[in-house]
């Protein structure tokens, strides 16, 4: 069997703070929030073809492949193909979990991006992955720009930030959420007052989507108090998953051990710079 002609991770990533600011009259919700990555992720292998077509291996579970944000992102990119009969088949790692508020669809599609970017010889700026990137999903442009920001707008607008990269365990209280569901529902709070000083701590700040999904998910709000005895919990993006900043791995590892059983979860590390940037950079060098 031949190897693939690139591997990337596709990382996940921690809303430490989410403020919804607004909502536009096409619907689409203003936000406020820090995004940083994690160290842990998906992992996605890319095969160069010439068949000019798109293969992605395995398929998700209710998924379509049309519907799929990897195959979504490499078709948005066919248009741009130097040569027509450049294709791609996408082997797929999937860990994260899916309706977690971890960004792995988003982050799926923006290591697609970058990948075939590089693969086809297309060699767009990555303003203009990210402008792409957007149209899929409003995560996507952290992603694709690949460093720690604060996201304003609808997630397009980025201003480089260094959050300390702590420790974190994050907990799976095992519920899908819908962020579609969160983000239509008339309970969800969207009239936070923007920041004046974007230097901010953000643990002083808090996830506006959190008190409604835990109101919606019982299993969300119980994960959220069993951690709260061993850090400052709190949710990611729409949810499920809660995370707590530590001071070392070994203090995340305490609390991993003492995990109930109706959860999952694991630690990671949170960085600055995404890993996908990284392994993309070192393999063009080699």
């Amino acid at each position: 069997m031949s190897q693939p002609d690139l591997i990337l991770p596709a990382p996940a990533k921690l809303n430490l703070f989410l403020h919804i600011t607004g909502q536009r009259d096409d619907g689409y919700h203003l936000l406020e929030t820090l995004f940083q990555f994690l160290s842990v992720g998906d992992t996605l292998a890319f095969s160069r073809t010439n068949t000019g077509d798109i293969q992605l291996t395995p398929g998700l579970p209710q998924v379509a492949d049309e519907d799929n944000l990897i195959v979504k992102a490499a078709r948005a990119l066919l248009p741009y193909r130097l040569h027509t009969q450049a294709g791609i088949k996408i082997e797929l790692t999937k860990r994260l979990p899916m309706g977690g508020g971890l960004g792995g669809g988003s982050s799926d599609a923006a290591t697609t991006l970058l990948a075939l970017n590089a693969l086809w010889d297309i060699h767009l700026p990555l303003e203009k992955l990210a402008a792409i990137g957007l149209e899929l999903g409003a995560d996507v442009p952290i992603f694709v720009h690949g460093f720690a920001a604060l996201a304003r707008g609808v997630g397009e607008q980025l201003t480089p930030m260094h959050p300390e990269e702590s420790w974190y365990f994050i907990v799976h209280p095992n519920v899908e959420v819908s962020t579609a569901q969160i983000f239509t529902h008339p309970n969800l709070p969207r009239n936070t007052a923007p920041l004046k000083d974007p230097q901010i701590n953000w643990a002083d700040h808090h996830n506006d989507c959190e008190n409604l999904v835990k109101s919606l998910h019982p299993q969300v709000a119980l994960a959220h108090n069993w951690l709260l005895e061993y850090g400052a919990s709190r949710m990611t993006g729409t949810g499920a998953c809660l995370f707590a900043p530590f001071t070392s791995k070994e203090a995340a590892q305490h609390a991993l051990n003492n995990m109930p059983a109706s959860f999952t979860g694991f630690i990671a590390q949170g960085l600055n710079t995404s890993p996908a940037h990284l392994a993309l950079n070192a393999a063009l060098v080699n």
